[in-house]
């Protein structure tokens, strides 16, 4: 992927499309389940990209271009979270999870809990879990792509895994 990043930069736009398909699934499966709107995610992730096009050529390290797209959709979905508060006042989560018509009982119950769990959780502790179970990212770069302390990050992970387990046992 840093040899794409270092052509991109260089204004190379295919290699530039070559990154989009390399990130694009996992960038909208965040905005997705950070947001619970898939038209808002595929907005926040075409804004995403516009942005780290315009902004490619000041990437200092290009091993970095992951948490790097991160960190500005990270921005956008918490942009459109304070939209949603704003206008709505609250998160509509009943499109987090989409239910497959194959799915049985037992799943669509645990998916539904799921949901509520996620639910009630605040943005940042959602987004922090989902970076790192969901994406598998690190504690090291969780914390650069919110710009935040790696042990904080840890601790929030630490209790907002342990609230979990507990709504999801009662």
């Amino acid at each position: 992927m840093t040899e794409q990043v270092a052509l991109a930069q260089q204004g190379d736009r295919a290699a530039f499309g070559q990154l989009y398909d390399a990130v694009a699934p996992d960038l909208y499966r965040m905005a997705l389940y950070t947001l619970g709107n898939p038209h808002d995610a595929e907005d926040v992730v075409s804004e995403t990209f516009l942005e780290a096009f315009r902004g490619i050529a000041k990437l200092r390290e290009t091993e970095a271009f992951r948490s790097w797209i991160f960190r500005i959709l990270s921005f956008r979905c918490k942009r459109k979270v304070s939209q949603y508060i704003l206008h709505r006042g609250e998160i509509d989560l009943d499109s987090y999870f989409e239910t497959a018509s194959e799915a049985t009982q037992e799943d669509s119950t645990v998916r539904a809990e799921l949901s509520e769990a996620l639910g009630r959780l605040t943005v940042e502790e959602r987004e922090i879990v989902l970076l790192s179970v969901l994406e598998g990212y690190t504690m090291r770069e969780i914390a650069l792509i919110m710009g935040l302390p790696q042990g904080t990050v840890s601790s929030k992970l630490h209790r907002t895994l342990k609230k979990l387990r507990g709504q999801l046992e009662h």
